[in-house]
């Protein structure tokens, strides 16, 4: 029998996902927080990349549902990540629970709270924007990785296949945690910058930039690789560069969610480089950190 997707979190990456599986004709249900419960939409306008739009109408659920659940994709913002699955009563033991959000360190956590779980993590690099109330933009294509974070969850790799069919690409590593330290590299660098300067990622290619961008990606380097990232310094800050010409026009996550007062992933990206730093010396993370908070208001 199909599985059903349930997506927990339904921003702007939770809604496309939800709408390209529901175009393969999965089954998908969005799972929305109890202070959604009285005003949402019953359907979003897609925006695909290639401009086609259509209404999306997901089956949804509340925490309450949670014994419905057939295998849970967790989309939130990663400070959500531990209250939204601790809402979640009467979630099977079997259901596989796959961590799909930005910056790093809460695995750890969820594997103490939902330790019979098959658990999984993922990395993706589709862009996406919301433009409205009930309006979702398709932003950029790129690859989507699954892995196992324990045990239990070595034996889901066949997941990756619908959502192969549904985002293009979708593939399985036995070392996702590579692959997380590696996106944390990007966003370490695209996100504060572009959140505290306020800018486009491409414009962090003007010369303005390249000395702050030079020595924040060697922070990032020594840290990660510290922590056992093999890539070399020059492979890094070449991905890195291809990565701010390829989102050249978009806006980084953290730069919406300053720009709309919400609060930011910092304390998942930076603050988990600070936080494994030990003695090595990274002042400008450290500087950003605190320019991220005293945008937030927490400083």
């Amino acid at each position: 029998m199909m599985r059903e997707w349930t997506i927990l979190g339904a921003g702007a990456l939770g809604c496309t996902f939800a709408a390209l599986l529901t175009e393969q004709k999965r089954p998908v249900s969005l799972m929305l927080s109890d202070r959604r419960r009285r005003h949402f939409h019953p359907a979003f306008e897609f925006i695909a990349l290639n401009e086609r739009r259509r209404l999306v109408s997901p089956h949804y659920r509340f925490a309450e549902q949670a014994a419905d659940i057939e295998c849970l994709l967790v989309m939130t913002k990663a400070y959500q990540v531990l209250p939204a699955l601790g809402s979640l009563r009467g979630l099977s033991r079997e259901v596989p629970v796959i961590l799909l959000h930005n910056g790093m360190g809460i695995a750890e956590d969820v594997a103490k709270l939902l330790p019979h779980n098959p658990l999984l993590a993922g990395v993706t690099s589709h862009g996406a924007l919301r433009e409205g109330n009930s309006q979702v933009r398709h932003t950029g294509k790129g690859e989507t990785w699954l892995g196992p974070v324990n045990e239990k969850g070595k034996s889901f790799s066949h997941l990756t296949k619908p959502l192969a069919s549904a985002l293009g690409h979708a593939g399985w590593s036995e070392d996702i945690l590579s692959l997380q330290r590696r996106k944390l590299a990007i966003n370490a660098v695209i996100n504060p910058l572009t959140a505290c300067h306020n800018i486009y990622n491409g414009q962090l290619s003007e010369p303005r930039f390249a000395d702050v961008v030079e020595q924040l990606s060697q922070e990032v380097h020594t840290v990660l690789s510290a922590l056992g990232e093999t890539e070399t310094l020059e492979q890094y800050r070449r991905r890195l560069n291809s990565v701010i010409e390829l989102t050249a026009t978009n806006y980084s996550s953290m730069h919406q969610d300053l720009a709309h007062g919400r609060p930011t992933e910092i304390d998942y990206i930076t603050g988990y480089l600070l936080k494994h730093a030990g003695e090595l010396p990274v002042p400008v993370c450290q500087q950003l950190y605190q320019e991220v908070k005293k945008h937030e208001g927490q400083v």
